[in-house]
């Protein structure tokens, strides 16, 4: 079940992005990191996952409302956008409130205070860290 939704959130972020390849890989990375955590430890994988894939959702919002990727714009836009998604895509109505939580504070630790997040916080700084590791390179 839960390769069922990461296939389909992971079609309907790819389809929302379009060419964005650099948003595309950084969610794809995250989730690999994730499910690493994930298999580690404890948490929900249908959460973890759909969460890992959409916690930037917002980006593309956030960039044409307020000419900016910050992430406190990012934690505005992507929880309505995640939600049609996961709505259209009869994820499971019991879960879809966790996810949105995590997406709208995924930038700021300590006021989600699930294992869920832990996991996809702890994702995303590592994708983050490897990716500004990169562009100094570059």
């Amino acid at each position: 079940m839960v390769s069922h939704y990461k296939k389909l959130i992971l079609q309907a972020m790819g389809n929302y992005f379009g060419q964005d390849a650099k948003r595309i890989g950084h969610a794809c990375k995250v989730l690999q990191y994730a499910e690493e955590i994930l298999a580690k430890g404890s948490g929900d994988e249908e959460v973890v996952a759909a969460a890992a894939i959409l916690h930037d959702i917002g980006i593309h919002e956030a960039e044409r409302k307020y000419n900016s990727n910050a992430g406190e714009y990012q934690e505005i836009e992507g929880p309505p956008i995640a939600n049609r998604i996961l709505k259209k895509l009869d994820f499971p109505r019991e879960k879809i409130d966790e996810v949105l939580e995590i997406i709208a504070h995924h930038h700021r630790p300590g006021i989600v205070k699930t294992q869920n997040f832990e996991i996809i916080f702890k994702a995303d700084c590592r994708v983050n860290r490897e990716e500004k590791r990169r562009k100094k390179h570059d």
